[in-house]
């Protein structure tokens, strides 16, 4: 149901949006400031990097390492304080405490067994798979001169009549701002264009021009569709991302779904007893 796969996909992004520590190597982790003598390094000057504020975030590289470096020093210093109060042995922090381990373990794990296992051939094959299951989606490509009144579009289909030539009258006459381009409106599907437009240029075929002047709220057009088909998917690459974060996101209800059926969860509160169990019924879709 919609609920269960609005509740998935928040989870997934908050869960996977939290970043994990970089593991350095001591040979590249370069000592970049000290704090009463305790040593400030590279690794945590990217760690505190890839948790900025978004707004941070977008900053230039030095603007970057400098909000990050000064959030190292702020932490570290308020820290050592906090510590002299022993407030990291209150009930309250070890609570904070452990839910934050739970969760940088579940990035860890969701990290290792379903980010770090879905190969290109992976997301290439759902790619495929989906589709695969697209229904084929008309498109019609077409040209259209576009004038004020009925009668000088009558006059441009009689000159089409006695042979001028599409595109160029289109250069000519047409008031719409494509008259460069010869009124061509490359493809469209059904819902792009105004209904009378559409209407007509759908119900005709390849090569035709349009008999009698289309009327709509722009004024007065002659069509002629230059072609139609089906029109293509978008293209792997385009989609690519898209379709990765439907195989993460698949992956990792799976990977749930096993560790739920595993065990055994006990909610005491029955008004939130009925709507955990209600929404874990519904398959994510």
């Amino acid at each position: 149901m919609y609920r269960n796969k609005l509740i998935a996909a928040a989870a997934l992004v908050v869960l996977t949006g939290m970043t994990l520590p970089a593991l350095a190597q001591d040979a590249k982790d370069p000592v970049i400031a000290r704090i009463d003598g305790v040593e400030v390094t590279q690794s945590d000057l990217n760690l505190a990097m890839d948790n900025l504020d978004p707004q941070l975030a977008q900053l230039p590289d030095e603007q970057k390492k400098l909000a990050a470096l000064s959030t190292v020093i702020d932490a570290k210093l308020i820290a050592e304080k906090a510590r002299a109060e022993k407030l990291q042995d209150t009930a309250e922090f070890k609570n904070r405490l452990e839910f934050i381990i739970d969760r940088e373990l579940h990035n860890a794990y969701f990290k290792k067994h379903v980010v770090d296992t879905i190969t290109d051939a992976d997301v290439k094959a759902r790619y495929d798979a989906e589709i695969a299951k697209l229904p084929p989606v008309e498109e019609v490509r077409a040209r259209h001169i576009l004038v004020k009144t009925e009668d000088e579009a009558k006059t441009v289909l009689k000159e089409l009549g006695e042979g001028k030539d599409f595109a160029e009258l289109a250069k000519i006459k047409s008031t719409d701002p494509n008259k460069s381009d010869g009124g061509d409106l490359g493809y469209f599907k059904k819902g792009m264009m105004v209904p009378e437009f559409e209407k007509a240029a759908f119900e005709m075929n390849k090569g035709d021009v349009s008999k009698a002047p289309i009327k709509t709220q722009f004024g007065f057009h002659v069509i002629k569709v230059e072609d139609k088909r089906n029109a293509p998917p978008p293209e792997f690459d385009q989609v690519k991302e898209q379709v990765k974060q439907i195989v993460l996101r698949d992956k990792y209800m799976e990977v749930l779904k096993t560790s739920k059926s595993a065990a055994k969860i006990e909610i005491d509160d029955p008004a939130l007893k009925k709507l955990y169990d209600e929404t874990n019924a519904q398959p994510a879709k």
